[in-house]
């Protein structure tokens, strides 16, 4: 075995030594986690504020202050949701060498959203968000393991004064390692550096592979009782992602693809798909039930997973990329997806806000509610 294989052998086994010193339960034996988990039924994501900034003005001041304003804050606590996923971009404020030296004036930033999420009487999950780059070094590169573990260390030490009823730290957003075993020494390293930072406060943890829920079931819990486990949930992506133009390259072809999936939408789909290979991908959307009972099939199997172990489990991303999808389908599939987390006991946030796949819609900076996914919601 290499020197590499060797030293990140022992920081897996110091983690997960770390990790069975640090779990905690309430005195009756009752994990925090399992109560906190109650704050997390119903939330919202806000997205491209202090993550996926990609306008002019960029991570600074100004963006900050006007992308998401106390009168946004407001309409999400108004229309019933309970909580809001803060996606956090690390890489703005991490400095390479030094990554527990986070700068002074971008944590006040932050904390004034944090503080006005939570007057308004909502939870927040701080979730660190990296761009792929960052994620593909943690992949890799042992050194950078160990300096992102400083970096939430010291980001966790600084929130452990808050209030940890109602602040969560997740670990990360959307890991893409294809190598799930590695992703498991990763997580119990960054964890055990994060409760090292913020003993009281609940962690928030995910499988490898994006979040995915098949990456789920592979994850064993850390040794750590005050977390909650989450993925995320976009299947079928060739509906949920139509027209989009990342991930898989066929997709922004795609126009008009029903939910639940028939084979006469998939076949005229089929037909802007230049590509015989990608044709078929899409006619065999047509041919694969998905509906209502397709997609509680899957939820049950990551809520049958918790349970077996034992742990609070939420899913913290799903909805449908808005553009090029039939308002109404999308508007069933947001239905179909949230009556299956509920009935399987799973607290959810929907992606996202007022992105391409929004609750609500801006213009002139005025904020307005889709009625049709919030009744999808239950929210109304």
């Amino acid at each position: 075995m290499g020197r590499v294989k060797l030293r990140f052998a022992s920081v897996l086994l110091f983690s997960l030594l770390a990790g069975w010193a640090t779990g905690q339960t309430g005195s009756a034996g009752v994990s925090p986690a399992s109560a906190r988990v109650q704050r997390l039924k119903r939330g919202i994501n806000a997205s491209e504020w202090f993550a996926q900034v990609y306008d002019k003005h960029g991570y600074t001041q100004e963006h900050f202050q006007t992308w998401t304003t106390a009168e946004d804050i407001a309409l999400i606590k108004s229309m019933g949701f309970d909580h809001v996923r803060l996606s956090v971009n690390p890489q703005p404020m991490f400095t390479e060498r030094e990554p527990n030296k986070i700068p002074v004036k971008y944590l006040e930033y932050l904390d004034a959203a944090v503080k006005m999420i939570l007057d308004h009487g909502l939870a927040v999950v701080i979730d660190l968000h990296p761009e792929s780059d960052f994620k593909a070094r943690l992949a890799k590169d042992d050194d950078f393991v160990e300096q992102f573990a400083d970096f939430w260390r010291a980001l966790a030490a600084h929130y452990s004064t808050w209030d940890a009823e109602r602040v969560f730290l997740e670990v990360l957003n959307e890991p893409e390692f294809t190598d799930r075993y590695r992703w498991l020494g990763v997580q119990t390293k960054l964890a055990a550096a994060m409760r090292e930072g913020a003993p009281a406060h609940t962690i928030i943890a995910a499988g490898a592979r994006w979040s995915d829920d098949d990456a789920l079931v592979f994850q064993e819990p850390l040794h750590d009782a005050n977390v909650i486990y989450n993925f995320h949930f976009y299947e079928p992506h060739i509906f949920t992602h139509q027209g989009a133009t990342w991930g898989a390259y066929y997709w922004h072809w795609l126009r008009g693809l029903s939910y639940p999936s028939t084979v006469e939408s998939a076949e005229r789909a089929a037909l802007l798909e230049p590509d015989e290979v990608n044709r078929l991908q899409v006619i065999r959307y047509g041919h694969e039930h998905w509906d209502a009972a397709r997609l509680e099939s899957e939820m049950k199997q990551a809520a049958e997973w918790a349970r077996r172990r034992g742990v609070p489990l939420v899913c913290n991303e799903f909805g449908v990329y808005r553009d090029y999808s039939d308002p109404a389908d999308r508007a069933a599939w947001l239905r179909d997806v949230r009556t299956a987390m509920e009935k399987n006991g799973i607290g959810w946030t929907m992606w996202d806000y007022s992105g391409s796949f929004g609750v609500v819609t801006k213009k002139d900076s005025k904020a307005v509610a889709d009625e049709g996914v919030l009744r999808a919601l239950g929210l109304m």
